[in-house]
């Protein structure tokens, strides 16, 4: 009897180890697991990774445009959200995050971006029935820059300063570095959405009562595009005259 009742206490303390395994000290809890990057489908966490060091935390914008722009969001083509966040926008400071662009997010971290976006930070009726022009550049002729110029003394000067060169209440948008690095489609998109966080306005409030018509804004981008040079940048400061080693 006394072998029976040593037994079957050794198998119960057993047991009673056995079960609290999983509760001991230093022991990873199950919700501790390491989810592997390409299985995230958290949209804040893939939004944080990946797009708040340009696009500011929450859509407020940062050395990019404000995501979380309703504006923005209400003529925005969803369609062409996802494929400027798939493959990026070439020759600019866009890249691609899909895979199959080079990036490191799989299409369904592409999809949770793209329309989680739009539904956590869009507000219905926010153009207050004002038609939008087109946010992608559809128009029939490429625009002109000399009607862009004074389309620009009209809407923007008074921010802007002349020449784009920039004034006391907005950034100098003729900087060669700055058009290096923004498309035309990138341009247009300023020029409708202004840049709320900057306390820039969209294409509805530049001349109050006024609102640019489409035309004047694809004019307004030849303008801007006519602007790029062949060495952003440049001319760099002039090096002083120091003798080269070696040299008589």
């Amino acid at each position: 009897m006394r072998s029976f009742l040593h037994s079957y206490c050794f198998l119960a303390l057993g047991a009673l180890l056995l079960c609290g395994c999983d509760m001991s000290p230093g022991r990873p809890g199950k919700d501790s697991e390491i989810v592997a990057p390409d299985e995230i489908l958290d949209f804040k966490m893939l939004y944080a990774e990946n797009c708040a060091g340009c696009h500011g935390a929450e859509g407020h914008g940062g050395a990019a445009i404000a995501l979380g722009d309703p504006v923005y969001l209400a003529i925005a083509d969803e369609a062409q959200m996802r494929k400027v966040t798939a493959q990026g926008v070439p020759g600019t400071s866009m890249p691609a995050f899909a895979q199959s662009s080079g990036g490191m997010l799989t299409d369904k971290q592409i999809d949770v971006i793209t329309k989680q976006i739009r539904a956590n930070w869009s507000r219905p009726g926010i153009l207050n029935g004002v038609e939008a022009p087109s946010h992608l550049n559809l128009a029939k002729s490429p625009g002109g820059p000399a009607r862009g110029e004074l389309v620009y003394k009209t809407y923007c000067e008074s921010c802007h300063g002349p020449e784009g060169r920039g004034g006391k209440k907005g950034s100098a948008i003729t900087d060669s570095t700055f058009l290096a690095l923004v498309s035309d489609q990138g341009l247009r998109t300023l020029v409708i959405t202004g840049r709320p966080e900057l306390n820039a306005p969209d294409w509805r409030s530049n001349v109050p009562g006024k609102p640019m018509s489409g035309e004047e804004i694809t004019d307004v981008v030849a303008w801007l595009a006519s602007k790029r040079v062949q060495n952003p940048g440049q001319p760099y400061p002039a090096a002083p005259n120091t003798p080269t080693p070696g040299a008589r």
